[in-house]
């Protein structure tokens, strides 16, 4: 295999992801979506999440279906599920049909695409772990960069019906484009002459008898709770908070978005360096330190940090567990191993963008209750992987 061939297919991967991962902007179709129709926010939100709640069975399939060597075929499943999803979703007249085109359609959709892409770019960089986790994970988080200014500019002018249509068009119109550059990772694909064997290869009935496996689900779903919570009500936050105008607060969930890509480049080359455990606790501490400035600096320049440091955080959350799983695990069951620890991030998803809402309903906008509360998760988030980091050194699980 040509040696360029693992980078033609990351980037194709990340040009899927960077139109699957579109569906976290979903705070700037949320309000148009709530007053056209005239559905509650809690009623609009219950769409994301459920895409992100029954990820785990499409991410686990993926998995699966991966592992048998065919990575393309949960890709192309995947790619062309979500955007078909997005394009009915313009169609919707009611909740259920929102929650079937929005909800299932393009959950179900992302969850194979991202489960292919991810497992297979890691076993094309044994080498490079935390940079390709980090890169394909960043597409699929710095989606909304581009997606949340566009479709605001789309609902501004066409609806938001209208919007979800066009976008849905253009991206299966670049994922069907992106699935010829796809291929396959050779097994126990190298790169260099030489690369460390894995210590271990556990598969998935093993893997659930390993301690190892309760601390990880566990740091994966806190260390997701705030960042979801966020990133689907950011649009909302910045209005209802800050006093921000509805334009003006696309600009900082794209900021966010931003912060959340590069998070997941930057924390996956510092886990490749330092190590995952470290890495975490360093994430764990800067989250409660931003959800802090959120709810004490209420200006410009609060959000603007909070959000900054929130965002990447959140993206470190999503581009060190992969690695991680493989690093404990190892590599032959990586992907039904990791689409199991992925339900620890839906777990999050289920509970976190609902109970904001939620809570911000109750309190005329404000989620300063909510973020206490995810100040109070994050902090046990950090004890368990202080223990976590220490017993893992021990060999102790």
């Amino acid at each position: 295999m040509n040696k360029n061939t693992r980078w033609t297919v990351l980037f194709a991967s990340m040009a899927i992801l960077l139109c699957a991962g579109s569906l976290y902007s979903f705070s700037v179709f949320a309000k148009p979506l709530s007053v056209s129709k005239g559905w509650s926010m809690p009623d609009v939100m219950l769409a994301f999440t459920i895409n992100a709640a029954i990820a785990p069975i499409p991410t686990i399939l993926g998995g699966f279906i991966t592992d048998k060597g065919k990575a393309n075929i949960s890709i192309i499943l995947g790619g062309i599920l979500f955007a078909v999803g997005f394009i009915l979703t313009g169609f919707a007249t009611t909740k259920g049909m929102l929650y079937f085109s929005y909800g299932v359609l393009s959950g179900v959709g992302q969850a194979f695409a991202y489960s292919g892409c991810i497992s297979n770019a890691l076993r094309f960089f044994p080498d490079k772990r935390g940079l390709a986790a980090g890169l394909i994970t960043g597409a699929m988080g710095g989606a909304s960069v581009i997606a949340a200014p566009i479709a605001h500019s789309l609902i501004a002018n066409f609806g938001v019906h209208s919007a979800f249509i066009y976008l849905g068009t253009a991206y299966l119109l670049i994922i069907i484009v992106a699935l010829f550059f796809i291929k396959v990772a050779p097994a126990n694909y190298q790169p260099v002459a030489e690369i460390k064997k894995e210590a271990v290869n556990k598969n998935w009935k093993q893997m659930l008898m390993s301690l190892s496996f309760y601390f990880i689900i566990s740091m994966f779903a806190i260390g997701a709770f705030s960042g979801l919570m966020v990133a689907s009500n950011a649009s909302v936050i910045s209005q209802t908070m800050f006093g921000l105008t509805a334009s003006v607060a696309a600009t900082f969930v794209s900021i966010y978005a931003l912060s959340n890509s590069l998070g997941r480049i930057v924390w996956g080359i510092i886990s490749d360096k330092i190590g995952h455990e470290k890495t975490l606790i360093a994430i764990y501490s800067v989250i409660a330190i931003s959800l802090l400035i959120l709810v004490n600096i209420r200006t410009t320049l609060g959000l603007t940090v909070g959000l900054v440091l929130l965002g990447l955080c959140f993206g470190g959350t999503m581009g060190v567990f992969a690695p991680l799983v493989m690093k404990t695990f190892g590599p032959i069951n990586q992907g039904v191993n990791y689409g199991i620890v992925f339900i620890g991030f839906s777990t999050a998803a289920f509970f976190a963008p609902k109970y904001a809402a939620g809570i911000a309903a109750k309190h005329n906008g404000d989620f300063t209750d909510a973020f206490y509360v995810a100040i109070s998760l994050v902090l046990v988030g950090l004890v368990i992987s202080v223990i976590y980091s220490i017993f893992s050194k021990r060999k102790a699980f």
